[in-house]
This record gives C-alpha cells, structure tokens and sequence, in this order.
C-alpha cells in the first residue's frame, strides 16, 4: 500500500476541500430504500407524490452514504485515516430527487493532538452536499481520527485528548 499523501499535520483549520459529485438514478434511490429504509416516500411514485415531499426522494441515509463514497474516493483513501469516532449535527435539509445532481464540500474546524495516542490526530470536520441548484441538502459534523506523521514533536506539551 502507498504512503498516504494526507496525515495529521496536513489538516489545517479553515481549509477547504471540494470532494467531487455524484448523481443519484431513480433505480439506486430505490435498491437503496428498498434494503435500508423501505419508507413508502422512497419506493414509490404515487406515495412520494402524496406525501410532503412531493416525488420521489432519496433516503437520508443514502444521501449519507453518497457523502461517505465521495469522502472515501476523493480524500480518505490517500490520508492516514484512522477512523471516526462519530458524527455530530447531522441534518437533512432537503430531499434529495433522481437525477440531482450532489456536491461535498469538507471543511477543517479543528484538530488536535490525541493525549492518550501521541502517534494520532483528531480532526473535527463539516461536510456539506450541495444539489445543482445551490441548495444545501445535507451537513453533517464530527472527528476523524489520522495517523500522526511526526508524533514526537509535542508529547508531553500539554496535548488533549
């Protein structure tokens, strides 16, 4: 396996990265919903129709793992990812319909030095998936944890963690 291009360090708070976009068909809303949140509002037309969406829509949890693909494709298989140890401040904002199509953005607020792991880094980070209309469909906030390239640099320096 390569040496990851992206490790702690490299985080720097403010930094933006745009993280690429996917365009969900009609038929993947459907598999998707009919294994994970079979929700009549995401299986069929006339029900989507009838309910306060309007059509058919994605699940959030799609709309999700749409945001983990892109995040996994475009920058997390060239870090020292470690992990996450959760999300915060999930929300839908708005449905998702075939044929949008869906942007990420993932924006550094924070990071730190693990205390407890000097080799390891948090990272507290906000996606945010955008539709071709400007509108924001999702965001989402939590840490990652990423491998440290120099840990030795500030053990015992008061880090948190």
């Amino acid at each position: 396996m390569p040496e990851p291009r992206y490790f702690w360090e490299d985080m720097l708070p403010g930094s933006v990265r745009d993280l690429g976009s996917i365009t969900p068909s009609r038929e993947e809303m459907i598999a998707f919903a009919s294994q994970f949140d079979p929700q009549p509002f995401h299986l069929d037309d006339e029900a989507a129709k009838a309910s306060v969406f309007g059509g058919l829509c994605a699940s959030g949890w799609h709309t999700c793992a749409m945001a983990m693909r892109l995040i996994v494709t475009h920058f997390l298989c060239n870090s020292a990812s470690l992990g996450s140890p959760g999300l915060e401040n999930l929300q839908w904002r708005k449905p998702v319909f075939p044929g949008d199509c869906l942007a990420l953005t993932h924006t550094i607020l924070e990071t730190r030095p693990m205390r407890s792991r000097p080799d390891v880094g948090l990272v507290r980070t906000r996606w945010e998936m955008h539709n071709q209309h400007g509108d924001m469909v999702l965001s989402m906030e939590g840490w990652g944890m990423f491998r440290r390239r120099h840990p030795a640099l500030d053990q015992g320096i008061g880090a948190a963690g």
